[in-house]
């Protein structure tokens, strides 16, 4: 055993020794006829690839759709993201749309359930029907009960703007009770929180918005978005 445990001590040296050579010679001790061959061999660079934000929407007066404008801005300010806005199927007719008195539709393009699945991350907006999101937007939601069965939506990020018509009209309620569609789907709710600051308590004026997430207040239809219910937006 003595012997043994001193030809140990004595080759280990020599071990260590073997164990600090590099397994393959750097290529700056390669002559440069094969540095350039083995350049050729190694595989290009990919670009990191690229978040997807989605920002998805139905705007029946265009207050909502103002929000994911600007949502739109402020999340493709943000290296790396890549941003596209959609917006969801209208569920009502030309005939009952011009006698509510709804602009036409404009040109942001329709999505359909399966290219939700294409999204990293999703911002969904809204505008108010009695504390809850728009049946519009509800129906879109009913239609995807196939990626619900795949479990392609859970883990995704999600979060949730809209427009209400009066300050009790359901600026919490709205984002709240939106929360189980995301929680069906295993998607995780991002509220906005107070990370938007000191403006968020502004109580000089009437503002949108709550940690839930950015909203305005449309009034009758005439009243747009304000100059700070925007910046919560772009935030």
């Amino acid at each position: 055993q003595g012997t043994a445990t001193s030809a140990g001590s004595r080759a280990l040296p020599f071990l260590l020794q073997l164990t600090k050579q590099p397994a393959t010679r750097p290529s700056s001790v390669l002559p440069p006829d094969l540095r350039s061959a083995e350049a050729e061999l190694q595989p290009p660079r990919r670009p990191p690839m690229a978040v997807k934000v989605y920002v998805v929407y139905y705007s029946m007066y265009g207050h909502v759709g103002k929000l994911a404008e600007e949502i739109k801005k402020g999340a493709s300010s943000v290296e790396g993201v890549e941003v596209k806005v959609w917006q969801v199927p209208e569920i009502l007719s030309e005939e009952v749309l011009g006698k509510m008195g709804a602009p036409p539709k404009t040109d942001v393009p329709i999505i359909s359930p399966q290219e939700l699945a294409e999204a990293d991350g999703i911002l969904f907006g809204f505008p108010t029907r009695f504390g809850m999101m728009a049946s519009q937007m509800k129906a879109f939601f009913d239609a995807t009960g196939g990626l619900w069965r795949e479990q392609s939506l859970a883990g995704k990020p999600a979060g949730v703007f809209f427009s209400t018509g009066t300050q009790g009209g359901g600026q919490e309620t709205t984002p709240l009770t939106a929360v189980t569609q995301l929680t069906h789907h295993g998607m995780v709710f991002v509220p906005v929180g107070y990370t938007f600051g000191a403006k968020m308590f502004d109580m000089e004026k009437v503002q949108g918005g709550s940690p839930y997430g950015a909203g305005t207040f449309a009034g009758d239809g005439s009243r747009w978005p304000s100059e700070m219910e925007l910046e919560h937006a772009f935030h």
